[in-house]
């Protein structure tokens, strides 16, 4: 392993660079991963922290949850019954439905994917 030194002055330090990390920001689910590695996962956490790749990580989770939750969304409302037709004739209904679909959705993600 070949490290480039800067003199500054009478010692040799090395030239370390940070990993570079990703701009984009962390939402929900990856924040959520975040506290959950570090609460539960320390030595996975401390890793991944010291190898620069948490962030990358946890992005990646993010994107895929919101792709899960997208997905499940979807499937459980055509299976209830849930579109606009409803929407249109009981609007109260239609809202309880969808928050109670979107809760279901989110056990799922948090199970399969944030705690796991």
């Amino acid at each position: 392993m070949e490290l480039e030194y800067v003199k500054c002055g009478d010692y040799y330090i090395p030239a370390l660079r940070a990993n570079e990390e990703p701009e984009e920001s962390l939402a929900k689910w990856g924040l959520m991963r975040q506290s959950f590695l570090k609460e539960h996962r320390p030595g996975i956490y401390s890793g991944m922290m010291l190898e620069g790749t948490l962030k990358e990580h946890c992005l990646t989770i993010q994107h895929q949850a919101e792709e899960r939750m997208d997905i499940l969304i979807d499937q459980m409302a055509q299976a209830e019954g849930v579109d606009e037709r409803l929407k249109a004739l009981d609007q109260m209904r239609w809202v309880r439905m969808m928050n109670y679909i979107r809760e279901c959705c989110e056990e799922i993600v948090l199970k399969e994917m944030i705690y796991s």
